[in-house]
């Protein structure tokens, strides 16, 4: 595709855009629900959903949506309210989410393993006027309904919409007084005539909450062009490989929570884009994954996170499974991916693709071409209408290429703002830029690579250490399965290093062992002084590492020893 001299000014890195991906995208105007609607009209008999063995095609899919919009009308929700989903990947979550934008409130995005003081978190920071549930959180639903009030709860159970389970009913779910139960709602709903509320592309659409990692957590408030950009920009971006596929093979492996935008815009919303049918998974279990992919042909696309991808290509089944052939296309984000997966997925054929994103960014950013050149360990070139500078987070001034530097972004993309919180708004987007975070270089061919997060960074003894150097090490060791380094206050030298490991299941090596390893591949200022083993380590639903939780448990531990 031409690209005119003036627009590669301005963003060089579009010389190594594959060649039938757009540099700049003409966008519908419409509001999110409308692509929901436009595959229902040409694909209506096309499976939208799997879920166990049981399909929803698109137009039922659509037919359900309009009749569950009409009844949460009825149940007096208004533009603007905020509704949360307090589920796992289900049909349910799929219908409700359409549903909800389509009245033009707001999803409120909930983790289903959220504690009880998250969960109130989230219900009074939104102001929650109501929630979509299922039978088994119901305990820390009604410890949290006991102090804050939701005037409109309907729960459902997974099952309900499982050929062949039966449904359940209020009685068996012990639905509290004024309570409703999701099947119920849909079967006494006949209603299809579509809802007719004003909805512009500046509305918000769904409100998602950042992990927590740098401490209390943030609304991003994404809006209906922001949802319909996204979606725009995966189906553009992967044009190449999925858009050669009829649309009868085209199948989503949704490992991807839902309840995360990553999931919510790259997994279920490309599927309605692309009609693809949605094979739904509510939990990342390796051995169901396993059983899955075998039980089809082929996949066209698997968004993933490195430890599913590290769960797949190390199961014992694994080599029963042609996964080259199974999948058109894998790609992973949220974390980033190990040198060693990469080369473990190169050697086996896997058309493999990384990227980048932010909740602030609807999941998406910077991502490596498709077909084009692709770099180990690089996230990438900005995707359409894109911009990015990386700046001396000091200073503010563009640093030198090869220099690093915070990435500052500019792009449809990006949040409206955090939900209730002008402060960090201020501090996070600045002249239309967002400031992200993470600390990055960019080459000479414009592709850019994370070098780890400002916050992140470690500084012992004078020198500036990012801990994603010393994981990479120690990600390469056979025995080692997971790895998340830290930097631990140390009255000598400022901080000190401290790794904590996850080993695969058998393994005999030591920490002495290791830290000798490390020393052999780092400069000496970077080997951990001390590795810790763990069980698990704390990462969110997505993949991304909680190092704020490991540093301030050994800062309680200090504090306790004195």
């Amino acid at each position: 595709m031409l690209i005119s001299e003036e627009l590669l000014k301005k963003r060089p890195w579009l010389r190594y855009y594959d060649s039938v991906v757009s540099p700049t995208i003409n966008y519908p105007t419409f509001p999110a629900q409308e692509i929901l609607r436009n595959t229902a009209n040409v694909e209506g008999d096309k499976a939208a959903t799997w879920f166990y063995g049981t399909e929803i095609t698109f137009w039922e899919l659509y037919m359900t949506v309009i009749r569950l919009s009409n009844t949460l009308i009825d149940l007096g929700v208004k533009k603007g309210d905020r509704i949360g989903i307090f589920l796992p990947n289900s049909p349910q979550f799929v219908i409700a989410y359409w549903a909800i934008i389509s009245v033009g409130a707001i999803v409120v995005n909930i983790n289903p393993l959220s504690a009880k003081d998250e969960l109130r978190f989230i219900v009074e920071n939104t102001g929650m006027n109501g929630i979509l549930s299922f039978d088994m959180v119901l305990p820390n639903l009604r410890a949290v309904l006991e102090e804050v009030d939701i005037p409109l709860v309907i729960v459902t159970r997974l099952t309900d919409f499982v050929n062949g389970a039966g449904v359940s009913t209020r009685e068996e779910l012990g639905l509290n007084e004024g309570w409703h139960h999701f099947s119920e709602l849909l079967e006494a709903s006949t209603n299809t005539v579509p809802v007719r509320v004003p909805i512009s592309q500046s509305d918000p659409a769904v409100i998602q909450f950042t992990g927590g990692t740098t401490g209390v957590p943030k609304g991003a408030v994404l809006t209906h062009r922001n949802i319909v950009v996204g979606t725009y920009c995966v189906e553009m971006w992967g044009i190449g490989i999925v858009g050669r596929m009829p649309t009868s093979r085209r199948f989503v492996l949704c490992t991807l929570p839902y309840f995360h935008v990553y999931g919510e815009v790259v997994a279920m919303c490309y599927s309605v884009q692309t009609a693809s049918t949605q094979v739904i998974l509510p939990r990342f279990d390796p051995d169901e994954v396993m059983n899955t992919i075998a039980a089809f042909k082929e996949f066209s696309f698997w968004p993933c996170v490195p430890t599913m991808l590290t769960a797949v290509l190390n199961h014992p089944r694994a080599a029963e499974i042609d996964f080259a052939k199974r999948f058109a296309l894998i790609n992973n984000g949220a974390a980033p991916c190990p040198l060693e997966l990469i080369k473990k997925a190169n050697d086996m054929n896997i058309f493999l693709s990384e990227g980048w994103g932010m909740s602030e960014t609807t999941s998406l950013g910077i991502t490596q071409p498709i077909q084009g050149t692709k770099k180990a360990l690089s996230i990438g070139i900005p995707y359409p209408d894109t911009d990015i500078k990386i700046v001396d987070s000091q200073t503010g001034e563009e640093v030198k290429q090869g220099e690093t530097g915070e990435i500052l972004m500019k792009s449809p993309l990006v949040m409206k703002e955090y939900w209730n919180n002008p402060v960090e708004t201020a501090n996070q987007l600045k002249d239309g830029w967002l400031h992200t975070g993470d600390l990055a270089y960019m080459d000479e061919e414009y592709y850019i690579f994370i070098v780890d997060r400002s916050k992140d960074m470690i500084i012992a003894g004078g020198f500036n250490i990012y801990p994603r150097d010393i994981d990479e090490v120690l990600f390469k060791h056979p025995q080692v399965k997971d790895v998340i380094t830290v930097g631990i206050p140390d009255s000598y030298r400022g901080e000190t290093v401290k790794s904590f490991v996850q080993l695969i299941e058998g393994a005999s090596v030591t920490a002495e062992e290791l830290i000798a390893y490390c020393r052999e591949h780092l400069t000496a200022y970077k080997v951990p002084r001390s590795i810790e083993f763990r069980s698990e380590l704390p990462r969110s639903a997505v993949g991304k590492a909680f190092r704020r939780i490991l540093r301030d448990e050994e800062i309680s531990k200090m504090k306790k020893e004195g």
